[in-house]
């Protein structure tokens, strides 16, 4: 698969901070594209409840990063009650870009110059893997929430809405 140079540039910024910060696992690329959970999980071959999903939100204009299991869906009204926020919002595609350098579908948990307060929903640490983007809809990687808890400095914390999948 050919990448145009800002996907190259986008996965090696991750790459990087993944080198730069003791990751030992490499970044995976694909022909398909990873933008939704059920595109990620047949293009890697694991259950949508192990696809990481990476979400900017803007608390009180602060970008905040939800990361989430595949299916469940991110409560916002528990992220601004966690964070005593008086507003909080999902960040739209065009600001998620201009801030991060990532399109939404690629969307990293980590690999930002400086990295976004990061909340982990606790469903995630049923898991002994998640697979996170890496910079693009066409790179991803293997990480343990463990390792993703210490990668992003994130806390673990319930931000699932309860109605839907239990995981």
């Amino acid at each position: 698969m050919q990448m145009t140079e800002n996907e190259e540039a986008a996965v090696a910024k991750v790459r990087g901070f993944l080198e730069g910060n003791g990751y030992e696992n490499i970044i995976r690329r694909t022909n398909e594209t990873i933008k939704t959970v059920d595109d990620a999980a047949k293009a890697v071959g694991a259950p949508p409840e192990e696809i990481l999903k990476s979400i900017l939100l803007l608390a009180d204009d602060k970008p905040v990063l939800a990361l989430m299991s595949g299916p469940n869906r991110v409560d916002l009204r528990k992220v601004k009650s966690l964070l005593g926020a008086k507003k909080i919002s999902m960040a739209r595609p065009e600001w998620v870009f201009e801030f991060s350098g990532y399109k939404v579908g690629g969307v990293p948990p980590i690999g930002y110059d400086k990295q976004p307060l990061s909340l982990i929903d606790e469903t995630l640490f049923k898991h002994d893997v998640v697979w996170a983007a890496a910079g693009t809809e066409h790179a991803f990687f293997p990480v343990r929430p463990e390792e993703l808890k210490r990668l992003t400095g994130g806390k673990a914390c319930d931000i699932r809405k309860n109605s839907g999948p239990s995981d």
